[in-house]
Formats: structure tokens, sequence, C-alpha cells
């Protein structure tokens, strides 16, 4: 039956899980218990699903050591490593709230979030310059007592991971059980501080419930199984890595493959090469650097087939050449946000061709998502552009120590606000049209960004292309379009106006074209569109003579 009006509901036939992490992770390790669990390259490291879960068991024991009860706060500011992987699902087993620091944060963000999330134990990376801003800001971290560093040396404060885990010889594997039985899968486990552009990070609150349940249904929907082997070149701070990574593989028996602390591209390619990978996660601009790499070197990717594009709009030409340079022809579109967990649609293998390539796909199981009109709450009807709202398992425990934002996201009737704008077509499959905020109104007309992005993507010549507003005294807000072109070809403002002329409207062909070599980003391959904008107001000005 087709839609009328944008609201979905997701299938509900596969009940929900009951369990905590620690208890899914134990009742996948006895049934998969020789199978291959982790592989980080980086470090030379192999453990079977036993393997692994002896490390965790090992790790818990040693926070039990060191005190740390259910509910503490344990930080891990680290890139992606087999010891993150560990830490994550120990904590879990012992009920204690792991706080994923962003490693790009400097001595600002990271006092306001170890402060705000009043962590007690920090698993901090080996890195000079990350070592250096906690010892300055040690005086200030009123609330942290451990500080394990990931590395063989010992230094004032800090001990090392290797004298860390010697600790669990004081801890009995009673002890271990007793603990996790105490724990109930709708607990916190985990606070994602989500990346404002304006203002202190907010701190989504996630429990076993609604992550374990979103990795597991992402895998399914991917027709995840044992056999299963996934390149995890997103970082583990992120949902992406944690949860879309490590919990997808750990619901489905399948292996996690780890090619490198950050990503690369050579590295995450040569990786499926060698360990006939079955799938691969990217957001877009990692895809674009391996279809770069690709060109220069010649990867034998048959095993490919699936993998999640996630974090960013994909352009649609971009999606053909992931389906068929990198052979991922059965690869999903997935979209959301921290605060559901992360995902509320995904696409199918099995949708038509047009909606895989052309939209973030259906609603999630067990979840519900509508599209509103933003100034009346009105549901919409299909092919109009609103604010999606989603509903559900998924959606966060709040923002930790934050009721007042908390309340804004999360409505009376329990839908969360995304701040994204969409439509739902009569199939139920949603397009993300860009952020609330992010719309340009030029001369009273609305325009969508994505939509000018995805024409301007066809052009033969750019490898990326975004744009962004400034404000302008004729029209209130003009475009200014940032370009990388492909191996640095040249391309002029006067051919990109030819290419557009009469082929979108004019009120949408930029009235700038800044060329660039990169773009600023997150660590998670998201571009800063408010950097962008303030770079291109110093640039352009924020009044300009327009043609």
């Amino acid at each position: 039956m087709k839609k009328t009006v944008s609201y979905a509901k997701g299938e509900t036939s596969e009940p929900l899980i009951n369990l905590t992490i620690g208890d899914m992770f134990d009742k996948i390790a006895h049934t998969f218990s020789n199978h291959d669990a982790l592989i980080v390259r980086h470090q030379k490291l192999k453990y079977s699903y036993k393997q692994l879960q002896k490390e965790v068991n090992i790790c818990a024991k040693a926070f039990l050591a060191l005190g740390v009860k259910k509910g503490d706060r344990v930080g891990i500011w680290s890139q992606n490593n087999a010891e993150w992987v560990i830490t994550q699902l120990a904590t879990a087993k012992i009920g204690a709230i792991l706080v994923n620091v962003n490693p790009s944060y400097r001595i600002y963000e990271l006092r306001y979030t170890l402060n705000h999330a009043q962590c007690n134990t920090l698993i901090l990376n080996k890195a000079s310059k990350y070592t250096k801003m906690v010892d300055e800001l040690l005086p200030e971290l009123k609330y942290l007592k451990n500080i394990i560093l990931l590395g063989k040396k010992e230094r004032e404060n800090m001990t090392t991971w290797q004298n860390f885990i010697k600790l669990s010889e004081n801890i009995s594997d009673v002890a271990l059980e007793l603990r996790q039985k105490e724990l109930d899968c709708h607990d916190a486990i985990n606070i994602q501080y989500t990346s404002g552009t304006t203002g202190f990070p907010k701190g989504a609150t996630l429990s076993h419930h609604n992550i374990l349940n979103n990795g597991y249904f992402v895998g399914k929907i991917m027709e995840f199984s044992p056999n299963d082997r996934l390149i995890i070149p997103v970082p583990l701070y992120h949902c992406f890595g944690m949860v879309l990574g490590v919990l997808t593989c750990i619901s489905h028996g399948a292996t996690m493959l780890f090619p490198s602390p950050n990503f690369n591209a050579d590295a995450s390619l040569s990786m499926v090469e060698e360990q006939k990978a079955t799938a691969m996660h990217g957001v877009p601009t990692m895809f674009i650097d391996m279809l770069i790499a690709l060109e220069k070197h010649d990867y034998d990717l048959s095993s490919l087939r699936t993998g999640v594009i996630a974090g960013a709009l994909c352009p649609h030409e971009l999606m053909k050449q992931i389906n068929s340079k990198l052979n991922m022809k059965e690869v999903e579109i997935a979209c959301g946000m921290t605060e559901v967990s992360p995902i509320n649609t995904q696409t199918h293998i099995d949708s038509p061709f047009e909606k895989r390539i052309g939209s973030v796909g259906l609603v999630h199981p067990h979840v519900e998502i509508k599209i509103i009109d933003k100034d009346t709450a009105e549901i919409l009807p299909i092919n109009s552009t609103g604010e999606i709202c989603t509903r559900g398992y998924s959606v966060m425990l709040g923002y930790w120590e934050d009721k007042e934002k908390t309340d804004k996201a999360i409505d009376k009737d329990g839908w969360i606000h995304s701040g994204d704008l969409a439509t739902m077509d009569e199939d139920g499959y949603v397009n993300i049209v860009g952020r609330i905020k992010d719309m340009i109104i030029r001369g009273g007309e609305n325009i969508y960004p994505k939509e000018v992005e995805e024409f301007f993507y066809t052009h033969p010549k750019i490898r990326d292309f975004y744009v962004v507003g400034i404000p302008d005294e004729k029209f209130g807000e003009i475009l200014v379009a940032w370009v990388k072109t492909k191996d640095s070809e040249e391309l002029s403002y006067q051919e990109l106006q030819s290419y557009a002329k009469g082929k979108i409207a004019n009120y949408k062909i930029p009235t700038h074209f800044k060329f660039v070599d990169s773009f600023p980003m997150t660590v998670t391959g998201k571009v800063q569109k408010f950097i962008m904008r303030e770079k291109s107001i110093e640039e352009f000005g924020t009044t300009t003579k327009s043609p």
C-alpha cells in the first residue's frame, strides 16, 4: 500500500535483544569460540572469539581491582587499536559507562569532557601530544584517579596497560560473574559527545539496549553472518566504529578487521585483499580516497560485497563508482544521528537500484519516523520537505547531566527532533535534503545545498564539491562553492558557470567558486561547513555585488 503521509514504522517480526552487551558477547564467544573475532594489522594481533573473551575478562577484572564501580565513567582517548575494543567490551561487562573522547580534542575540549562526565579513569594514547595535555590539565581534572597509558613506559601519575592488566590477578572469576549479573540491559553504558558548532558538546547517553540492538539490526539488514569479515577504517570513538563496526560484528559472530590506527586508503584496500574481506564501512570522503588509491594500485577486491556508507550525504555518482570499482554491489547507505544509537534508516540489498543510490533507505526495525512541518509539528504529505523525527528503542536516554537540552531534543511523546531536512516517498524511502541550519535562502528562494552539490558532482573534472551560504546585502544570502578537482585539473569559474547554465535554476548557481586541495573535516570525515562559511565570509565579504 502506497503512503500518503510522511510516516513509517519498522517491522517487528524479530524481537529486540534483551541482553547486556557482556552477556551477548559471552553467548557469541561460546557459539563461535574458534572463529576469528578481531584482527588488528598494525599491531600484528589476531584473536579468536575464545581468545578475545579471555582478554576482555582479564581487562574487566583489572577494572574491578582498580575499584571501578557500576555507573562510573571510564574515558578512552586513543586511535583504533585492540585495547579500544577490549576496553569497550570490558567496561560493558562491569557496568562502567565508557566515555568516548575524540582523538582530535585539544586542551579546552578535553578538560570539559572529562570534568563534565566526571571520569575517574582514563585510557590514554601513548603519543606525547596526548600525555602532555593530560599532564597540563591534571590539577583541573578533579575526578580523575586512574590513568592507564597505552605504552610500555611508566610515567608519573600514569600506569602502563601491561601493569594495569596484571591487577586482574587479584580478582576472582566469580567476582566478575557477580558484577555482570547485577547489570540490566537498560542501564547507561556509553556517553558520546556530539560535535557542536557552537557551545560545549552534548553527551548523548546510550544504553546496552540502544546500541546492541542497533548494531544487530544494521547487520541483519546487510545479511551479515559469521562468514563476513568487516574492514573498520572509521574511528572507534564514534558510533560508526563502535556500534556499526564492533557490535554489528559481535552480534553476528563476524570478524572485525582493523587496517590502521587512523584511516589510510591503501591500508584499507590492501587488508581487503589480504584477509578476503567481505564488507567495508566508510564515510563518502574515505571512499573517494580509496577510489584515488585504486587508480594507482590494482588491489584484488573480488571478495567484497557489502558495507555501510554513513556519516555524510553520499553523491549518486560516487555511489555508482563504489558499486562498480570497489566491487561493493550490495553496499548500503545508512543514516541517523548519535542520539538514535545511531541508525534510523537504511537501504536494503533488494531495494531497487535507484532507491539504493538515491535515498538513505527505509525505517529501521522497531523504530518510527515521521517528517514534520518545523513550525506546526504536523506530519507532512509524502514528498514534502520537513524535519525528520524518530521514536523507539534506539532513542538515547538523554544528554548527560543536561535535562534542559534533553527536553528540547526529545518531546513529551518521545520523538527526538533531528534538525535534518528530509522527504519520504510513497514507498517509505527517505531522502536527506540537508540540515535545517544549512538551508540557504537567496532572494526568497529556498536552496538545499545537497541539490546543488549533486549536480556539480557530475562534472567530469570535479572530485568533491560543497556549497555554503554567506550574507549578502541584495539577496540576503548567496552561494559559495568549494571545489576540489581530480588530479589538480584546471577548472575555471567561467567553465563551471557555463556547465550549470540552463541545467539548474540561475539562483542555484554559486556566485563564487573557491578551488581547494582539501576541506575542513572532523575525524569522522564530516565536512565542517561552519568553518567553510567563516572562511568564505573572510575571503568574499559579507556583502557582494552579484551579477
